[in-house]
C-alpha cells in the first residue's frame, strides 16, 4: 500500500482497491448527486457489491496494465478521485478521468491527483499521448485540463448519452515532450 502526498495540506493520493468498497460506496453517497451532473460513475456506485464489482474491474484493468484507479484523501477521508480508464502501453495512450464530492471544491485536487498519475504515466510507463474527455458543460473539470496543460482538439457533438439526453463531449490531450516542457517551466 501506497500513499503519495499532495501537497502541504496533507492531502493524499492511495489507490482504490476493492477491500475500499464501503468507504467508496459512503464517499459517492456523500456526493451522488454532486458527482452525477456529468459522469454516470454514481448511477454504477449504488450498494456495497456494486461498489466492490466497480473497483474490482479497476484491480483487473491494473493486473492488465490497461487502467487503474486512485482515490484522493483529505483530512483522512475520501472526497475523491482520478484514474486512467483506458491505457494501452503499446500504443503510448491513456485516458485519464476524475471526480470529487462538494465538500472538497476549490482546493486543487484533482489537479495535483491528476498531474500526479499524468506524470508517472509519462515518465515511467512512456505513455505518448494523455486524454481528457469532458462534457462540455462541466467547467470546471475543463478548467483542470487547462491547468494540466492540455490542447482542445475538438468536440464531439451529441456523442455522450447520459440520462436519456445526448451531451457534447470535449476532447483534450497533452502529448510527452509538451508535458516535459511544462514541467521544466514551473
Amino acid at each position: 500500500m501506497f500513499a503519495m502526498s499532495l501537497g502541504e495540506d496533507g492531502a493524499q493520493l492511495r489507490p482504490l482497491e476493492p477491500w475500499r468498497a464501503a468507504e467508496f460506496l459512503a464517499h459517492m453517497d456523500r456526493g451522488r448527486e454532486f458527482i452525477g451532473r456529468f459522469i454516470a460513475l454514481p448511477d454504477v456506485v449504488t450498494d456495497l457489491e456494486s461498489s466492490r464489482s466497480y473497483l474490482r474491474s479497476y484491480a483487473d484493468k491494473a493486473a492488465a496494465d490497461t487502467g487503474g484507479i486512485y482515490g484522493i484523501w483529505a483530512e483522512d477521508t475520501l472526497v475523491g478521485g482520478v484514474l486512467f480508464r483506458t491505457m494501452d502501453v503499446a500504443q503510448g495512450t491513456a485516458e485519464v478521468g476524475c471526480w470529487l464530492e462538494p465538500s472538497a471544491v476549490g482546493r486543487g485536487l484533482v489537479t495535483r491527483a491528476a498531474r500526479a498519475i499524468v506524470d508517472w504515466a509519462v515518465e515511467e510507463r512512456h505513455i505518448h499521448r494523455v486524454e481528457w474527455q469532458v462534457a462540455a458543460a462541466n467547467e470546471a473539470s475543463i478548467a483542470v485540463a487547462r491547468r494540466l496543460g492540455m490542447t482542445k482538439e475538438g468536440v464531439l457533438r451529441q456523442s455522450y448519452l447520459y440520462r436519456g439526453e445526448r451531451h457534447d463531449i470535449e476532447v483534450w490531450s497533452v502529448l510527452a515532450p509538451e508535458w516535459r516542457a511544462a514541467r521544466r517551466a514551473r
